[in-house]
């Protein structure tokens, strides 16, 4: 809301709401007439994202779709029409191709930061003319701190999370207990 542009890190371990307020940034940009990009370094983490964002959007009357690596020839020009209406879009590194660029552009967020080159985490804001930037990272690069220390960028950070979170677990097992990581996977996907 400010009459400066945005170039802001988000700063949050993982559960702590970074996709909560990229898509509260998403709804402020339609409100003033624009339209947001969410790049994610794969295909997963986009459909993830989507899948989140989807009932979100929805119920805000907002349009979302999703542009992947996978999306060529006759499925990729079906969407690229349907861009002029697309109030939020969700992609991986296919976002870059300068046919996938939205006509009014006005936020770009890239998620999972440190997954992209620096040329990459620019391109989209640049040539797309977006005024705003966020970037959301649960582990920033050294590159990202020095923008920040130079002013460049600011920081946010969100340091608690919401309550009632389910708590997320991590686990390392030797090679030798794939099978034990195979059945509990199993388990827990079925």
């Amino acid at each position: 809301s400010s009459s400066r542009p945005m170039r802001r890190l988000l700063q949050g371990d993982v559960g702590s709401g970074k996709t909560v307020v990229a898509f509260l940034s998403a709804v402020m940009a339609k409100e003033a007439g624009y339209s947001t990009v969410l790049m994610v370094p794969t295909e997963l983490l986009a459909l993830q994202h989507a899948a989140t964002l989807a009932p979100w959007a929805e119920a805000c009357g907002l349009t979302l779709m999703t542009v992947t690596g996978k999306d060529r020839g006759r499925v990729l020009d079906q969407k690229r029409a349907l861009l002029p209406d697309v109030d939020i879009l969700i992609g991986t590194h296919a976002l870059l191709h300068e046919e996938t660029l939205m006509p009014t552009l006005g936020l770009v967020v890239i998620d999972e930061q440190h997954r992209f080159g620096v040329y990459q985490r620019l391109k989209l804001a640049h040539d797309g003319a977006a005024q705003n930037l966020l970037v959301m990272t649960a582990t920033p690069i050294p590159r990202t701190l020095q923008l920040i220390s130079y002013h460049d960028m600011t920081c946010s950070a969100l340091r608690t999370k919401p309550p009632n979170r389910q708590p997320i677990g991590a686990r390392t097992l030797p090679m030798k207990e794939d099978p034990t990581l195979i059945s509990r996977l199993s388990a827990n996907v079925a």
